[in-house]
């Protein structure tokens, strides 16, 4: 006795069983479905599809935003007070997520449901936590994609390809469904959609090689604080051996009118003032007096915290440099630009107004210059306040300002966020035109390095100068016509595969159904080996029938 069963069991069963499969599930899983699972099959499948794609996306964002790490930590520092890696736990998580295989999506444990569930969810924290601690760094997905888009959409049209051998299966089938009608349609839509997809593409680095502009110099953000501690002047002088071409720094004013180097507004992280003066932890760094900050050790806490994991790379010799360090003021800092014939970028932290120097910082700026022995032209002047007293420094800003009033206020240069770059592209060119030279930061990855490059700015400010030195070309350069071949000959082959493999599936679909179901099953009765039985009963699945 026979009796039919709605197609639509078997179809959902298709599907569920494919997307899956991202998760490391094989057809045979497909075969022992239950028919009365359906409705949990379904549920698990949109579990395991939003993890997936969610985990796709963190992925994404974290192995793009390793340009940022060490402003991640410093943000995470400033809101708990302790500095350690807090990029490992995200990063662990995030493999821990990928690696889940469940062994069989039809028979879910409580264990892997809690195990997937808390994944997702903890994903999903992740992402407000960024979104609420580290906003602004969203924007590195949409800067990267002008480095990554045309392998991404490579990737994408494969995947696209691939997943028409399925498709094909499901709507070439006799019997017609309206479901089956919009999943074809849905197809064609993203197949068409990413074949056109290169036309919205931004990418600098396609373009004629003889159209590149000179290697951008590298700023030495605080030296090489990947190296040895930021602002000292061990750092600096590793900045300068990796190739650096300037030096940047920030500036803090003592409580008696002496300019120091100071990220931070206290010194708990950079020194041991925790040993030296404990009561004093809290207290902002610039109401310490010079005699004070100088008996402080701004070394050791490399060693210790590792916070870039390359302590285990150092010879003796330099963990004993480094371990002696002390803070570093300004005038040495200058001084050893001057001996290397290199520039200096300061960013001034104003003092508060109840300081003794909130009215003279700025003289006091000035007078560690000249005492310094550098020229006021190699020394370039960050804050945007006192400008009319200090022209004979070379003046930046970092908004984005018109040529006209750059003039008006005397700026020869910009310091930007590469966030802020996209916008500033098309002014590019007229800001080199009339000489203001436009400075990039923080650029510490290869890739973000070569669009910059590609794009024409003329120098970068980075915390690894160590690894832009490895980078003597773009890491790609493609001319437009090479481009434009790759792209169209990728959409020809793909759409040439798609067509073959539905004519394919229409003719192996329609030799399945001209056999009778009944003959199937009295035919399966006879010995045969199992390659022949699984034959058979695959034929009688897609005939739509199933025994009583």
């Amino acid at each position: 006795m026979v009796k039919h069963q709605p197609l639509q069991v078997y179809e959902k069963q298709i599907f569920v069983s494919f997307v899956t499969g991202i998760y490391g599930c094989r057809w045979k899983r497909y075969q022992r479905c239950q028919d009365d699972s359906s409705r949990w099959e379904c549920t698990w499948f949109v579990i395991l599809c939003s993890s997936f794609f969610l985990l796709l996306f963190w992925a994404y964002f974290w192995l793009v935003a390793q340009n940022d790490f060490n402003e991640f930590n410093w943000s995470v520092y400033n809101r708990t007070g302790e500095w350690r890696d807090e990029t490992i736990p995200i990063l662990a998580s995030t493999t821990v997520g990928f690696s889940y295989d469940p062994p069989n999506i039809y028979i879910i444990t409580l264990s892997e449901s809690l195990l997937v569930l808390a994944t997702l969810l903890t994903t999903i924290s992740g992402v407000v936590s960024v979104d609420d601690i580290w906003a602004d760094e969203w924007d590195i997905v949409l800067v990267s994609l002008q480095a990554t888009a045309p392998f991404l959409h490579i990737g994408a049209l494969a995947t696209v390809t691939a997943i028409s051998w399925l498709v094909a299966g499901y709507v070439v089938r006799r019997e017609r469904s309206s479901f089956q009608m919009m999943v074809l349609v849905v197809y064609i839509i993203i197949v068409l959609a990413l074949y056109l997809l290169p036309l919205m593409f931004t990418c600098p680095c396609i373009m004629d090689r003889h159209s590149l502009k000179p290697r951008p110099d590298v700023i030495g953000r605080r030296g090489a604080p990947m190296l040895a501690p930021e602002n000292t002047m061990v750092s600096f002088n590793r900045a300068l051996q990796q190739g650096a071409a300037s030096l940047e720094a920030d500036v803090t004013i003592s409580v008696d009118g002496v300019p120091f180097l100071m990220r931070d507004r206290t010194l708990r992280r950079t020194t041991d003032i925790m040993k030296v003066f404990p009561s004093r932890k809290y207290e902002d760094a610039s109401f310490f007096n010079w005699t004070e900050l100088r008996s402080l050790n701004a070394g050791q806490w490399f060693l210790e915290t590792d916070p870039y994991w390359t302590v285990g790379s150092l010879t003796s010799r330099d963990r004993s440099r480094i371990g002696n360090q002390t803070v570093c003021s300004l005038v040495e800092m200058l001084r050893l630009a001057a001996r290397a014939n290199s520039t200096a970028v300061l960013n001034i932290r104003k003092p508060p107004p109840d300081h003794p120097r909130s009215r003279s910082w700025f003289m006091d700026t000035l007078w560690a210059v000249q005492k310094a022995g550098i020229s006021q032209k190699r020394v370039t002047w960050t804050p945007d306040t006192d400008r009319g007293r200090v022209r004979g420094f070379q003046q930046s800003s970092s908004e984005k300002l018109s040529v006209e009033e750059m003039r008006q206020r005397g700026i020869t240069s910009l310091t930007l966020h590469y966030s802020q770059f996209t916008c500033v592209f098309s002014f590019l060119r007229e800001y080199l035109a009339n000489n203001v030279s436009v400075t990039v930061y923080p650029v510490n990855e290869p890739w973000l390095y070569s669009i910059l490059w590609c794009s024409g700015v003329p120098s970068v400010s980075s915390d690894a100068p160590q690894v832009l030195r490895k980078v003597p070309y773009p890491i790609w350069l493609m001319s437009q016509n090479a481009y434009d071949f790759i792209w169209i000959t990728s959409d020809l082959v793909s759409l040439a595969i798609i067509i073959v493999i539905f004519a394919f599936q229409k003719w192996r679909m329609s030799g399945i159904q001209n056999y009778n179901p009944e003959q199937i099953m009295l035919s399966a009765v006879v010995p045969r080996p199992n390659r022949d039985v699984n034959t058979m009963k695959e034929k009688l699945i897609f005939s739509g029938e199933s025994p009583v």
